[in-house]
């Protein structure tokens, strides 16, 4: 099972296991990391999912949508590493993947 990185804004780690085909945004959620609400349960209707991707993971996530881009506009805080967790489907080649919350999420 991929393992995902969760860093909130103050540094606090938290290394999940989560299960293939899921969502970032779920794996956070079942697991209750703290800074991802997803209000909207995953329906990208809400950027309360909002997290950085560490660059090093940036080219081996799918780009971003418009509809993603769209949500974005409503975030605080976005980045060019800005991404939807709602939007990123785990999959096993994103075993490692680390991705930080932003501090207006908290």
């Amino acid at each position: 099972m991929p393992k995902i990185t969760y860093i909130e804004h103050n540094g606090k780690e938290h290394a999940v296991e989560v299960p293939a085909g899921w969502t970032v945004m779920e794996g956070a959620v079942k697991n209750r990391v703290p800074g991802i609400d997803a209000d909207c349960g995953g329906a990208c209707a809400c950027a309360t999912c909002h997290v950085y991707v560490d660059p090093a993971w940036k080219e081996k996530i799918p780009a971003r949508t418009e509809m993603e881009e769209s949500m974005l506009d409503f975030a605080l805080d976005v980045k060019p590493e800005s991404r939807l967790s709602c939007q990123i489907k785990v999959k096993p080649e994103l075993n490692g993947l680390i991705v930080r919350t932003p501090k207006s999420q908290h």
